[in-house]
């Protein structure tokens, strides 16, 4: 009865109004670096040599706890979509990541961590099958963002997997 009477209160309490939004996006606790991520992008490269365009719309989610991506190719239909939260443990000074895509459940574990170093989000999925490495990389001169997907190979190397070139639309 308790979690119907909470789960009421969240569905009929009124949208945040403006001042509570306003001390929320004040009280940003994320990294300078992951409220670059903020906005409307243009995500254009290529997945396997495969040529893509995504539409990625980033922003804090969970009071500012994380910055959740939203990313889905423009194809039509869209030949794939994922969400991805990127958070920060200043504790330990990792990034905490957690990639959910429409491959689905099995592939959304383990997550990821990394760290911030300078402009550069870098952090590691040790997935069963070997590891992949996300790298992205902000350049300040022009506001934009290089994404860079590599697979772990058995050799100890990196090999390509995926890169985009990200502008705010």
């Amino acid at each position: 009865m308790r979690r119907l009477a909470v789960l009421a209160m969240l569905v009929l309490a009124p949208p945040l109004s403006a001042r509570a939004q306003e001390i929320t996006l004040r009280e940003d606790p994320r990294p300078a670096l992951l409220k670059q991520l903020d906005g409307e992008w243009s995500m254009k490269g290529d997945v396997l040599g495969k040529q893509v365009t995504y539409l990625l719309v980033a922003g804090p989610t969970l009071r500012a706890r994380f910055t959740e991506l939203h990313m889905r190719d423009t194809a039509q239909p869209p030949q794939y979509e994922a969400r991805v939260f990127l958070g920060f443990d200043e504790e330990s000074g990792d990034l905490i990541v957690h990639w959910m895509d429409d491959f689905g459940a099995r592939y959304s574990i383990p997550h990821g961590t990394g760290r911030i170093d300078g402009s550069t989000l870098q952090f590691t999925f040790p997935y069963p099958d070997g590891p992949f490495r996300d790298t992205f990389e902000f350049d300040q001169r022009d506001g934009t963002w290089h994404f860079r997907i590599e697979a772990g190979q058995p050799d100890g190397s990196w090999k390509h997997f995926a890169r985009y070139e990200v502008r705010r639309k």
